[in-house]
């Protein structure tokens, strides 16, 4: 099978609307246990921003199912996001950016870097998200220099491997790269 079979939009619809009402429902009594059992800490949030991160993820998935680099550029901006919440939730320890950060940057890297090799005849249709996964990549650089995280072996991998997946990207399609920005500047 060439293309990959159509979804019924009804029965997406469907899904959908079930799946955001059960979870309204939950977060609903996860507030209400929340507030009468531990009313200082108030750990539904995290299960709620996450509730609504599940509910994206299925809605981009199942309704824009065109371009995979764009489903990795979505999750790993979607997962950094949600990481940030949940450390900032739990009083700030700072693994967000130490370890969490690294780890979805080289899972993002390596994965546009299988999408490259895989298909770098039609790089221009990744070119874009490969550029925004690098430059999420490199905020870990400045995240460094100014002294929010640590120059760890974790955040020397992750920038390595971003470092060497941009060089690969560039020489396997700089022509295609080049005239994808082009376009994409020039409107």
């Amino acid at each position: 099978m060439i293309y990959p079979k159509k979804l019924n939009s009804k029965k997406v619809d469907l899904f959908l609307g079930v799946f955001s009402l059960t979870m309204i429902i939950i977060s609903v009594i996860l507030l209400i246990i929340n507030k009468l059992v531990t009313p200082g800490i108030w750990w539904s949030h995290i299960c709620i921003i996450s509730f609504i991160y599940i509910y994206i993820t299925a809605r981009y998935s199942m309704t824009k199912a065109i371009n995979v680099s764009g489903h990795v550029t979505f999750q790993t901006i979607l997962i950094a996001a949600l990481v940030f919440f949940i450390d900032y939730r739990l009083g700030y320890l700072g693994w967000s950016i130490n370890i969490a950060l690294p780890i979805i940057i080289i899972i993002a890297n390596i994965t546009m870097f299988i999408l490259t090799l895989i298909n770098y005849k039609e790089y221009s249709r990744y070119a874009i998200n490969q550029l925004i996964i690098v430059l999420i990549s490199f905020s870990m650089f400045y995240l460094i220099y100014k002294g929010y995280a640590e120059m760890s072996v974790l955040s020397i991998v992750a920038l390595s491997i971003s470092v060497f997946n941009f060089v690969v990207s560039l020489i396997l399609c700089h022509k295609s790269f080049k005239e994808e920005i082009i376009k994409k500047l020039s409107l």
